[in-house]
Protein backbone atom coordinates (compact mmCIF):
# COMPACT_ATOMS: atom_id res chain seq x y z
CA UNK A 1 0.00 0.00 0.00
CA UNK A 2 1.31 3.32 -1.03
CA UNK A 3 -1.24 5.45 1.14
CA UNK A 4 -4.03 5.38 3.98
CA UNK A 5 -4.07 3.82 7.05
CA UNK A 6 -2.29 0.72 5.49
CA UNK A 7 0.47 2.74 3.96
CA UNK A 8 3.37 0.10 3.72
CA UNK A 9 1.85 -2.95 4.65
CA UNK A 10 1.75 -5.88 2.18
CA UNK A 11 -1.04 -8.33 0.74
CA UNK A 12 -2.22 -10.92 -2.45
CA UNK A 13 -4.33 -8.82 -4.34
CA UNK A 14 -7.80 -11.09 -4.40
CA UNK A 15 -10.28 -9.61 -6.54
CA UNK A 16 -10.30 -6.73 -9.15
CA UNK A 17 -13.00 -4.27 -10.65
CA UNK A 18 -11.58 -3.23 -13.88
CA UNK A 19 -14.67 -0.28 -14.10
CA UNK A 20 -14.14 1.04 -10.81
CA UNK A 21 -10.23 1.03 -11.05
CA UNK A 22 -10.04 -0.85 -7.69
CA UNK A 23 -8.47 -4.39 -6.09
CA UNK A 24 -9.41 -6.06 -3.15
CA UNK A 25 -6.37 -6.66 -0.81
CA UNK A 26 -6.29 -9.86 1.38
CA UNK A 27 -6.17 -7.87 5.26
CA UNK A 28 -5.26 -5.05 4.51
CA UNK A 29 -8.14 -1.75 4.64
CA UNK A 30 -10.33 -3.86 7.18
CA UNK A 31 -13.48 -2.14 8.61
CA UNK A 32 -15.84 -3.04 11.42
CA UNK A 33 -19.48 -3.49 10.62
CA UNK A 34 -22.24 -4.13 12.98
CA UNK A 35 -24.76 -7.09 11.85
CA UNK A 36 -27.85 -8.32 13.22
CA UNK A 37 -28.38 -12.23 14.19
CA UNK A 38 -29.69 -13.93 10.72
CA UNK A 39 -31.40 -16.78 12.64
CA UNK A 40 -30.09 -19.51 14.93
CA UNK A 41 -27.20 -20.37 12.54
CA UNK A 42 -26.27 -16.95 12.16
CA UNK A 43 -25.28 -14.93 15.40
CA UNK A 44 -24.97 -10.89 15.01
CA UNK A 45 -21.91 -9.19 16.67
CA UNK A 46 -19.19 -6.74 14.87
CA UNK A 47 -17.17 -8.36 11.96
CA UNK A 48 -14.48 -7.18 9.95
CA UNK A 49 -14.46 -6.26 6.35
CA UNK A 50 -12.30 -5.72 3.80
CA UNK A 51 -12.99 -2.88 1.23
CA UNK A 52 -11.67 -2.50 -1.97
CA UNK A 53 -8.58 0.36 -2.96
CA UNK A 54 -8.09 2.55 -5.73
CA UNK A 55 -5.20 1.07 -7.77
CA UNK A 56 -3.48 3.82 -7.88
CA UNK A 57 -2.76 3.33 -3.84
CA UNK A 58 -1.31 0.15 -4.79
CA UNK A 59 2.16 -1.11 -6.15
CA UNK A 60 3.59 -3.99 -7.43
CA UNK A 61 6.40 -5.53 -4.91
CA UNK A 62 9.03 -7.56 -6.93
CA UNK A 63 9.51 -11.05 -5.41
CA UNK A 64 13.47 -10.79 -6.22
CA UNK A 65 14.90 -7.66 -5.10
CA UNK A 66 11.84 -7.16 -2.41
CA UNK A 67 11.41 -3.64 -3.98
CA UNK A 68 8.45 -1.62 -5.21
CA UNK A 69 8.69 -1.70 -8.91
CA UNK A 70 7.07 -0.76 -11.72
CA UNK A 71 6.56 -2.96 -14.45
CA UNK A 72 8.20 -3.31 -17.81
CA UNK A 73 8.15 -5.97 -20.82
CA UNK A 74 10.54 -7.99 -22.77
CA UNK A 75 10.16 -9.80 -25.89
CA UNK A 76 12.20 -12.73 -26.53
CA UNK A 77 11.39 -14.77 -29.57
CA UNK A 78 7.45 -14.76 -29.84
CA UNK A 79 7.57 -14.62 -25.93
CA UNK A 80 6.46 -11.89 -24.12
CA UNK A 81 7.09 -11.80 -20.45
CA UNK A 82 6.64 -8.90 -17.12
CA UNK A 83 10.25 -7.45 -15.97
CA UNK A 84 11.20 -5.76 -12.47
CA UNK A 85 12.64 -2.07 -14.03
CA UNK A 86 14.54 -2.12 -10.85
CA UNK A 87 16.54 -5.41 -11.19
CA UNK A 88 15.97 -6.79 -14.91
CA UNK A 89 14.26 -10.03 -13.41
CA UNK A 90 11.11 -11.84 -14.91
CA UNK A 91 8.11 -11.47 -12.54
Amino acid sequence: MLSGKDKGQTGTVERVFIKKGKVLVAGLNLYKKHQKPRGEGKPGGIVSLARPVLVCRVALLCPKCGKVTRVGYQISGKEKFRICKKCKEKI
